[in-house]
């Protein structure tokens, strides 16, 4: 599912994303569409988030009133953490401020704060930001931090793709709301999974198919496909896979599938793996295989082997998820013609089939 781009990253830590304002924007009015007051007398903390750069912190900061947020937290990473080729000139806040200290704004992170109108005008919005130094460097494992993630409703982040099995474990410890960006072959972390089939965690709403572009430090190396520089120097990479993860309800995961049953699927699938064919079974395990989620059979009574992908039309209500990718042998699950397809979740369906 990751690119080049994502690999790299990754391998190099380069992974400093930087999510589009119109990508978050979706994604939060899918929360918003389903429950109007989902932010309303809530502290969002955005844990990595500089607003100079930051699409989270201009449009939670942006939209303050209307959500009705009782407070907005943003924090950010201290440029002499970083690895030297992704440090970043100092922002306009540090700039302009009276505040500025040459030698904090090396080695300590940010805070950046919204919760009342300082400029007079009847409304919070990005001009009344207040900020400040951290003591350390804004490690979100740091105490200080922590003590920021203990005190928030709801987390709401972009995080280095090559941290994101430690920050959701930094979440999930402290038991809070969340939604954040990771790539898709998260679901298959051992640490994740048992997430999702405990109904803890869930893909969003906004994102399904396809790649998503994403902001880069000027200093990353355009190196792979899928890359731009827009008319103001600034740079975008291309990736695949990327999904929301989330503890937020919306909608979509609230409407079943609309199936057509065995029969149906072998004479009509667009899918030449199950027309014509029909499906095939597992040799360590009393299932069958679809490829394809809109080829699951509305009428089988018991498990079905089915893509990862599927999570992105789960609906908790419509099926029930058995296992994740092994046998009863414990071993991958494979076809009884030795084809080992790749990482299949087991379902079967919520109710009785007649």
């Amino acid at each position: 599912m990751a690119n080049g781009n994502l690999d790299k990253a990754k391998a190099g830590k380069n992974d400093e994303f930087y999510t589009q304002y119109v990508d978050i924007q979706k994604e939060m009015n899918a929360y918003l569409d389903f429950n109007p007051d989902v932010f309303r007398d809530k502290v969002v903390l955005l844990p990595c988030d500089d607003p100079e750069w930051s699409n989270f912190t201009k449009y939670f900061a942006e939209n303050f009133d209307r959500l009705g947020l009782k407070r907005l937290i943003s924090t950010s990473y201290a440029p002499d953490a970083k690895p030297k080729e992704l440090n970043l000139q100092l922002s306009l806040f540090e700039q302009e401020s009276p505040k500025f200290d040459k030698k904090k704004a090396r080695a300590n992170g940010r805070i950046f704060t919204l919760d009342r109108d300082r400029n007079g005008d009847s409304k919070i919005n990005f001009e009344d930001i207040e900020w400040d130094y951290l003591k350390g460097d804004g490690d979100f494992n740091s105490d200080e931090v922590r003590m920021l993630r203990d005190q928030s409703d709801i987390i709401v982040t972009n995080p280095p793709f090559s941290l994101f099995r430690p920050f959701l474990a930094w979440i999930i410890e402290a038991e809070k709301k969340f939604v954040i960006i990771g790539n898709m072959n998260a679901i298959t972390y051992k640490e994740v999974f048992p997430l999702i089939m405990q109904n803890y965690l869930w893909l969003g709403q906004s994102i399904s198919s396809g790649d998503r572009e994403f902001g880069v430090p000027d200093s990353y190396p355009l190196e792979a496909a899928g890359w731009r520089v827009d008319e103001e120097g600034k740079k975008f990479i291309r990736v695949k896979g990327v999904r929301w993860f989330t503890n937020l309800d919306h909608g979509r995961r609230h409407q079943p599938l609309t199936l057509m049953t065995k029969a149906e699927n072998k004479k009509f699938s667009k899918h030449k793996e199950v027309r014509g064919v029909g499906y095939q079974t597992y040799g360590n395990y009393d299932a069958i295989e679809v490829p394809f989620t809109d080829a699951i059979p509305s009428d089988h009574k018991g498990a079905m082997g089915v893509p990862i992908s599927f999570l992105d039309k789960y609906s908790p209500e419509q099926f029930e998820i058995v296992k994740f990718r092994h046998g009863n042998d414990e071993k991958d699950l494979r076809l009884k013609d030795g084809t080992t397809p790749y990482f299949r979740i087991l379902i079967r369906h919520r109710k009785e089939v007649k």
